[in-house]
């Protein structure tokens, strides 16, 4: 589901005497007295201010051949909105860069991406001001896009930066705003350098990251980042100026099971044991599950759904970035690739969660109840036990449960490694995070193996599971 990860490293960037050196940065510091952190709060009256949005990139040139013969200018600008980009040339990106339909993700369609900003979820008052980056060629077609915002704080993203924002904020320097390029509120791993499948495809891909720096520099933002992007593109960009960091989600996959009871029989007996006394519970509870999908979902559903989410985010004290009509919007431009899980009681709804269908990969996202309501193994039964059964009939090679949760582990979702890339344009910052990550990676590929030490399968079948 889509919540903060488990693992959340406590080693700060200064746990130890820092080696920040403000006469080595980029530029003369700014005047401490004018700096604001906006870390906690957002709204109207947090944005980017002065700033001159959607500033002119570009243009950049690309060759066939070493002889520069066939040279092709392409332009680089900025979109306010994905709404100036047609979904034909956005989705075109987004599945060409997988290469096949198998690989399709939901999230970086046009779909998904529009339908948060048409119903003000990420919006300049919520503090995502879009600005993504459109390459097209000499005839105005689209080659390549990156969805991108500026961002007055970190939340959202599940990739936690605060301790970087408050060692800018302890010597004096602004953190934000900063470029992050993402789906909102989405810890789903995929490509976010979306490209035609063109001979130019390498070249459009460089100029693209050039012009992601080149607007980290002409917006004047602390940082560039890039989370949950694809591995190939974390590798790609080590070379090109970005700090690298890894992070951890709990996956399930799908090993050419025909039912769950098959599943069930890779396991350990007491973790198997314990799978099947969870879900007799359901029944007992004069609880039905139903799995809805496209126009199974009816605009009561959607209503109810929102009502759980708003009962999980309040009680985590977190905000409620999601809008009704955000859910009610991807149920109508989305269709088959929703599927909400549900629990009725006497026909009446108490709990779902929402997944999402992509190529290969079910993706589970958000969860929610009645306020006040108490299921034994409810929320085990609907994110977990359902959305595996739901990958076994749809033939999917895995479900995706997100971050949070060593609970999943025992329940067969392994923990995988995910990505991020971050871009700081300040030298003497940028050396102090490297040195950050260094340290956090290691921790996490500790923590990785420890979990794994104890993981649920059969000692044949753990043998196979592979991370880095």
């Amino acid at each position: 589901m889509a919540a903060s990860p488990m693992l959340r490293p406590s080693l700060l960037l200064r746990s130890s005497p820092s080696p920040y050196n403000p006469s080595s940065t980029r530029t003369s510091p700014r005047n401490p007295s004018k700096c604001k952190v906006f870390a906690l709060f957002w709204g109207p009256k947090k944005n980017s201010g002065s700033r001159e949005l959607s500033p002119s990139l570009g243009p950049y040139t690309l060759t066939t051949s070493s002889s520069q013969v066939d040279m092709q200018r392409i332009s680089v600008s900025v979109a306010p909105s994905i709404l100036d980009i047609s979904s034909e040339d956005w989705d075109a990106c987004a599945i060409d860069v997988t290469g096949t339909e198998k690989h399709f993700n939901p999230f970086l369609t046009h779909a998904f991406l529009s339908s948060l900003e048409e119903t003000g979820c990420s919006t300049k008052e919520t503090g995502w001001i879009p600005q993504h980056i459109v390459a097209r060629d000499e005839n105005g077609n689209v080659l390549g896009v990156v969805p991108l915002y500026l961002k007055s704080h970190s939340y959202g993203e599940f990739v936690f930066d605060y301790s970087w924002a408050d060692a800018y904020y302890s010597y004096g320097y602004s953190y934000y705003p900063k470029l992050q390029c993402s789906v909102p509120f989405t810890p789903v791993t995929g490509h976010r350098i979306l490209v035609r499948d063109t001979v130019y495809k390498s070249q459009v891909f460089d100029a693209l990251v050039e012009a992601l720096k080149d607007l980290a520099a002409k917006l004047d933002v602390s940082s560039l980042h890039i989370t949950f992007p694809s591995e190939t593109e974390w590798c790609k960009l080590k070379d090109r100026g970005f700090l690298q960091r890894i992070g951890m989600q709990y996956h399930w996959k799908n090993r050419n099971y025909k039912s769950f009871d098959e599943f069930l029989m890779d396991m350990r007996q007491s973790k198997r044991k314990n799978i099947r006394l969870e879900r007799k519970k359901i029944s007992t509870q004069n609880l039905k599950m139903r799995r809805l999908r496209g126009t199974d979902i009816k605009a009561k559903h959607w209503d109810s759904f929102y009502s759980f989410y708003r009962n999980t985010t309040d009680n985590k004290w977190g905000r409620a970035f999601l809008t009704r009509d955000f859910f009610h919007n991807i149920g109508e431009k989305m269709g088959e690739k929703v599927m909400l899980i549900v629990a009725e009681e006497d026909e009446k709804l108490v709990a779902g969660a929402l997944n999402l269908i992509g190529g290969d990969t079910l993706f589970g996202r958000l969860w929610g109840c009645l306020p006040d309501a108490y299921y034994p193994n409810l929320h085990f039964e609907a994110c977990y036990y359902q959305a595996i059964e739901a990958a076994i009939e749809l033939n999917l090679n895995k479900v995706e449960a997100g971050a949070q949760g060593e609970h999943k582990i025992q329940r067969g979702y392994l923990p995988v490694t995910t990505y991020s890339c971050h871009y700081i344009l300040d030298e003497g910052f940028r050396k102090a995070i490297g040195g950050f990550l260094v340290n956090e990676t290691a921790q996490v590929k500790h923590v990785m193996e420890l979990l794994c030490e104890s993981g649920p399968f059969k000692e044949e079948i753990m043998k196979e599971h592979q991370f880095s």
